[in-house]
């Protein structure tokens, strides 16, 4: 077997290569076995076709050691989060690996208030897997196996608290929900129909049976678009496998993104909120914007879901996110979802009375490029020298990898934690500028591996 790829965020690995049944047994079992809390497991997938032999061999895991399993079998990732909280769990598992490829499945985990483990406790869990001794209980000390009749109402619940439900029922929307054969559906259907929406779902049978490359960006949604089209929908929600993350297709068919799912819900968050905002520092500055003409902080953190949060409860933050498509309210919970901001694009909609397209026209645009840069790691510090050099006009971060900043266009040159590759984000008024930024960065990996 091959590594798998192994972080603070998780575990991610392509099946019968470097993640089976017995790896994702002892990784999940020493998260657990080093929890305080004795209390029972939240165990959930998302829809991919080999989630459920996962799942079994996890939760028979778990029980061999002793530790009680509340199975959730198909989920979102944030609903994952609802369901530790309201059962009172120690932690949780989501076994899924969001928008890679179909070969992949992957383990998330989450602490006991529902949000996915910080950087620091993802840390004891890798040396813990690396060190890890499997002990099993006697007989008599078997953990139990229950499995959950309700996933959804809590998490729909939440939601719905967050807008105004008779405003968007009163405008009967014709929507289109693309779930893409991932966990999306199963909640997706209940909150569109509690909004009043009439409503079509592409892929809504959770299998894993991808018919595209499953990350919701323009390239892989053109089908989806045709189709929107012809349904004559106002809104097109795209979503991930897992739903944390969801993308917007307007009223004309066109793709306007995942950086507009955060900008619009963001920017209707806080017609009504005062306080501090954070996003991850590969974000649009769209959110920087709709900041500053509300009149309140906007906080830059490192990438990942985790860091996000981590700042949002470090300073009460009112709003968070990340630019792919996972807004982060904490009226709902420390994840990104899908869900949020489906409910509060429709509310935003409904309250200014405009489109999809006139609500993304109201917030200020640029151009963004990202980029994948093969490159070995060993030759990572390198290339930030040669970055630096490059770029000694601007002010330099290293939040995160290595970011610069000018007045009117930044790029950001980071690692993946998911991928074996390194990441180039630009973003500038002028999309050639952006991608002349990444091409940039590009040359310079070029270079040293010539």
């Amino acid at each position: 077997m091959k590594d798998p790829i192994i972080s603070v965020s998780g575990l991610r690995g392509i099946i019968g290569e470097s993640l089976d049944p017995i790896l994702a047994i002892k990784y999940s079992c020493a998260y657990v076995g080093g929890l305080e809390d004795k209390g029972p497991i939240v165990v959930t997938r998302d829809g991919r076709s080999t989630g459920g032999m996962l799942a079994q061999a996890i939760c028979s895991g778990l029980s061999a050691i002793g530790r009680d399993v509340i199975y959730g079998d198909v989920a979102a990732t944030p609903t994952t989060g609802i369901l530790v909280r309201e059962h009172g769990a120690a932690g949780g598992i989501q076994i899924s690996a969001s928008h890679n490829p179909a070969p992949y499945n992957g383990i998330k985990l989450f602490e006991a208030s529902g949000r996915v483990i910080p950087a620091d406790a993802g840390q004891k869990v890798i040396e813990a897997y690396r060190e890890f001794d499997f002990r099993t209980v006697s007989h008599e000390s078997i953990g139990t196996i229950s499995n959950l009749d309700d996933t959804t109402s809590a998490h729909l619940k939440a939601v719905l608290e967050t807008v105004d439900v008779e405003r968007i029922k009163s405008q009967k929307y014709k929507v289109v929900l693309d779930s893409h054969h991932g966990a999306g559906s199963v909640l997706g259907r209940e909150l569109l129909s509690a909004l009043g929406c009439e409503f079509t779902c592409l892929g809504d049978t959770p299998d894993g049976l991808f018919t595209r490359s499953p990350e919701p960006t323009e390239v892989n949604l053109r089908d989806t678009t045709a189709m929107a089209v012809d349904l004559k929908a106002q809104v097109v929600f795209c979503q991930d496998p897992d739903a944390d993350r969801v993308a917007l297709i307007d009223e004309r068919g066109v793709y306007i993104g995942e950086e507009y799912t955060l900008a619009i819900a963001l920017n209707h968050a806080l017609e009504s909120r005062q306080g501090p905002v954070v996003i991850n520092c590969s974000s649009s500055r769209m959110s920087a914007d709709i900041c500053k003409a509300h009149g309140c902080a906007l906080h830059l953190s490192a990438v990942g879901e985790a860091n996000v949060t981590n700042q949002m409860k470090s300073l009460d933050a009112v709003y968070g996110g990340e630019g792919n498509g996972g807004p982060i309210d904490p009226k709902v919970g420390f994840v990104r979802d899908s869900f949020v901001a489906i409910a509060q694009v429709l509310d935003a909609m409904a309250k200014n009375g405009k489109t999809v397209s006139e609500l993304a026209a109201g917030i200020p645009s640029y151009e963004i490029c990202k980029t994948k840069i093969a490159i070995d790691r060993e030759s990572i510090q390198s290339l930030y020298e040669r970055l630096t050099e490059r770029f000694g006009d601007a002010n330099k971060s290293t939040i995160d990898g290595l970011r610069f900043d000018w007045q009117d266009k930044w790029i950001l040159v980071r690692p993946s934690n998911t991928e074996p590759i390194v990441r180039a984000i630009a973003e500038a008024s002028e999309k050639a500028e952006a991608e002349a930024l990444c091409e940039i960065a590009a040359e310079l990996a070029a270079s040293l591996s010539g």
